[in-house]
This record gives structure tokens, sequence and C-alpha cells, in this order.
């Protein structure tokens, strides 16, 4: 079997689909060290993009258009693997697997009976890639009891860990979640709540384009302390993990009902919107004495927050996941083709004490070409 995975990743933001190409080593060891071959960003279609930002909310003749959708997403994803792997100069029978998180339309972790869905038909991406397709990873992890997420701290445990540090790695895609690498403990991760989603929401309403690039947009308004604390007051960020979230809970309804009592400027929002996703991280963090704060995500590069988290963590050395090897771009979706890798080689893909799942087991279903 090849040493070589792709791994998929399109997240809460919907900013398009991250793919990495990553040779493993094949023996089992307490450390990996992946090597990353090559990476791309292939922005989603217009029309996909809004039909992926429709079914993350309620609404009519859903089934419909996720049956629809789903068809599109796959031929997205195929062809942001070919191009992939034409960029790369490798061959699909090279490739050991394809790990795919899929795209997340429902993630329900405290409903009567929890559930979570990532759509992608991935038999389609196997048969026209002709790579198999590992997916699926997140329902086994529920079957046993746990959340379904986060799951990238098995990946950050694997190749972040120092013994003689304690590392906390943030990453900040539509939604944040930490994980927390202390010496001789077990690791511990959660979502801490709202990364980008919610700025990137308010910035397009404006019609300002996708993101706020640099924080520039936040960076022209003030922060409007009153909707700060408004924001914050969320039941949310007062859980203790295992936690997990999504855009069905921190949407564009949730911040509506924030807004209704106040008058603000748009900028002003965008300026507190920013700080709201830096202070929530701060409150999920507040007891833990980190040496490294290592931050990856499309946040990292959010000039404004990154100065907010600077400073609600004065004492804590704040760096991009750069620095330990791996860019802020591409950590996520290495760590999928890492459960891949992991799924091959039997190794457990989750964490009991970060999801709440009884047992640690492998994760992922199989998909043939």
């Amino acid at each position: 079997m090849s040493n070589l995975y792709i791994g998929i990743m399109s997240g809460t933001s919907l900013d398009g689909i991250d793919l990495v190409l990553v040779r493993f080593n094949q023996s089992i060891q307490e450390k990996l060290q992946p090597e990353l071959l090559d990476s791309l960003l292939c922005p989603f279609p217009e029309q996909l993009r809004l039909q992926l930002s429709q079914l993350a909310q309620s609404g009519p003749d859903e089934l419909e258009l996720m049956g629809l959708v789903e068809q599109q997403l796959a031929l997205a994803y195929a062809d942001a693997v070919k191009q992939l792997l034409s960029k790369a100069k490798v061959a699909p029978e090279q490739i050991s697997a394809i790990g795919c998180h899929g795209q997340t339309i429902r993630h329900r972790p405290y409903a009567a009976f929890p559930f979570t869905y990532q759509i992608g038909d991935m038999f389609r991406l196997a048969a026209e890639t002709q790579i198999r397709v590992i997916a699926d990873f997140r329902r086994k992890d529920m079957a046993y009891g746990g959340q379904g997420a986060p799951l990238v701290p098995a990946f950050h445990k694997a190749i972040f860990a120092k013994p003689n540090s304690y590392r906390a790695i943030l990453n900040i895609g539509g939604i944040a979640n930490v994980t927390l690498l202390q010496p001789n403990q077990p690791v511990r991760g959660f979502d801490t709540g709202p990364g980008n989603g919610l700025m990137d929401n308010w910035f397009q309403q404006q019609n300002l384009g996708l993101y706020d690039e640099d924080g520039r947009y936040a960076a022209s308004g003030v922060l409007e302390q009153d909707l700060l604390k408004e924001l914050l007051s969320d039941p949310y960020f007062q859980l203790q993990g295992p936690k997990s979230t999504g855009r069905e809970y921190f949407n564009d309804v949730w911040l509506e009902q924030k807004l209704q009592n106040g008058h603000y400027a748009p900028a002003d929002v965008q300026r507190t919107l920013t700080r709201f996703t830096a202070q929530s991280i701060k409150i999920a963090l507040a007891h833990e004495a980190m040496d490294e704060l290592f931050v990856c995500g499309g946040g990292a590069y959010n000039q404004v927050l990154m100065s907010d988290l600077q400073q609600l963590f004065p004492a804590v050395q704040l760096q991009q996941t750069s620095n330990l090897g791996v860019k802020a771009d591409d950590v996520e979706a290495m760590a999928f083709a890492w459960l891949a890798y992991a799924y091959d080689q039997k190794i457990p893909g989750n964490i009991p004490e970060v999801t709440g799942a009884r047992k640690a087991v492998v994760l992922g279903a199989e998909f043939s070409c």
C-alpha cells in the first residue's frame, strides 16, 4: 500500500475546498513526521457556496436540494483532487486513499438523539478520481456516546505534542476549536464557539466580499462594549468540555437576535464580532497555564483578531503553526489525510476525553472505486 494520502477539508466558513498531498511513514510511531508534498485551495463555485449555506439552515425542500448539492459537491471535490494531482505530477494509482471530511450541514450533539451529517457523495468521489475514499469520520464516535467533534486533537497530538511544553493548538475556522497538549496529562479539546463564521457572514451582508481580509474592515470600526457583553451572555460559553457547536447555532438568526436592542454602525459590528471571537477563546482558556499557543485556520491571517488574542494572552507565546512545520491553511486538511492513514493502520481517531465517547475507536468508512 502507498504511503501517499490526500486530505480534503471544506469547513463551516465555506471559503472553499482545502486539499493536501501528504506522505506518512508506514510504521506506526509514537510521533509521526508527515511530509507535506503539495496543497491547493479551490474556491467553491458561487452557486454551490450559496446552496451549501442554504442547506446549513432550515428551509423548504431541503431533502431535494441536499440530493442535488451532494452530487455537485462530490464533483467539485473530484475536480479539486485532479487539479492537485496534476500540480504535484502524481498519478491516481500512487495514492493510497483520500480522507474527506465532507460538508457539515447539521451538527446536533445536544439533540434527544444526537446526530451529525456531512454531505458529499463519496462513492461518486471515488468513481470520479479512481481513488478509494475514507470518510464519514464523525458518526462512529457519536455511536459510542461522543459528540463527533472535535476530531483534530488526535492528529495534533500525533504531530505537535512536545514532552516538556504545555501547548495549545487553536484552529480558527468558521467555528473555533482548541486542543490542549499538556505533558503527562490526557489530551483535551473542544469547540470554543464562533471563529470566522459570524464575521464572514456579516461582512458578506454588507456586500463587501467573502471575508474581511487582514481584519481591515474591523480595524475601521470601534468596539461596542454593550454588544460584546450581549454576545458573550450566551450559555454555550459557560459549558465545560466535551462540547461542540456549529453554524446551526451560531448563525445570522442568532446574531440578529443579539443586535435587535441596539443601533450599531456596520464596521463597529465587525470590530465587535472580531473581539467576540477572541474573548470567547479567552473564556475557554481562562484557567489554562499554557506555555505556547499556536494558531491555524483562516483566522490566523486576521491581524486584528491576532492582536486581540495577544492582548488577552500577554504571557503566552502566540504564533502560527507554520513555526511547527505546517502552514495554518493546511492543518485541517492534513488532519483528514491522517485520519485516512489512521483508518488503514487501525489507529483510533478519536480521544474520549475530547469528544465524550465511551472508548477510543478507529473512525471512518471506506468507499471503494
